[in-house]
């Protein structure tokens, strides 16, 4: 395995706009954890959760189900909402985005259609996660509407993956691509 390497500045085009996010120490690494017990509940912050291979997070609202694939697990991009939201003066609350993992210093993109570690678990990265108007309305400002966030984040609003090994995942764990 590979370890994932960004670059040291990391740039965001938003809407036409190239926005560069400085990070003093860049880490490849899981930043947050979240899950949510049911649909439009509260995000609940985790220091570690414990993953089940072809059933995602234990005690998320998606754990087991598989009406599609790439539900077990979804990531986000810490610098993609941090850019988006430092533009228009928002809050930085990144758990509104309703995703379970926050990266730092991963391309997500990259991921789609690979298998990855994460720590010790593996996972297969199956499709981008378009925004959708919820997290479009959990994003927008007065002056920044729900249809604009989604817009701006198409192609930057996260991944969704497949594990393929149990174990536990801690905040903190690095990533590794095959």
């Amino acid at each position: 395995m590979a370890s994932i390497l960004p670059a040291r500045r990391l740039p965001y085009s938003l809407g036409g706009r190239q926005r560069r996010v400085q990070t003093s120490e860049v880490s490849v690494s899981v930043e947050r954890i979240y899950t949510r017990k049911r649909p439009g509940g509260p995000q609940t912050s985790h220091e570690r959760v414990q993953i089940v291979a072809g059933a995602g997070i234990e005690g998320d609202r998606h754990f087991d189900q598989h009406d599609e694939p790439g539900q077990n697990v979804t990531f986000v991009e810490a610098e993609a909402i941090e850019a988006l939201l430092a533009e228009y003066d928002a809050p930085r609350d990144l758990s509104t985005t309703g995703r379970n993992i926050v990266t730092r210093g991963v391309r997500l993109n990259e991921l789609v259609g690979r298998e990855f570690l994460v720590g010790s678990v593996r996972f297969h990265g199956v499709d981008l996660c378009e925004p959708c108007m919820l997290l479009g309305k959990a994003l927008a400002s007065p002056a920044l509407p729900a249809d604009a966030v989604v817009k701006r984040l198409v192609h930057r609003a996260g991944l969704r993956a497949d594990a393929l090994s149990s174990g536990e995942l801690v905040v903190g764990a690095k990533f590794e691509t095959a």
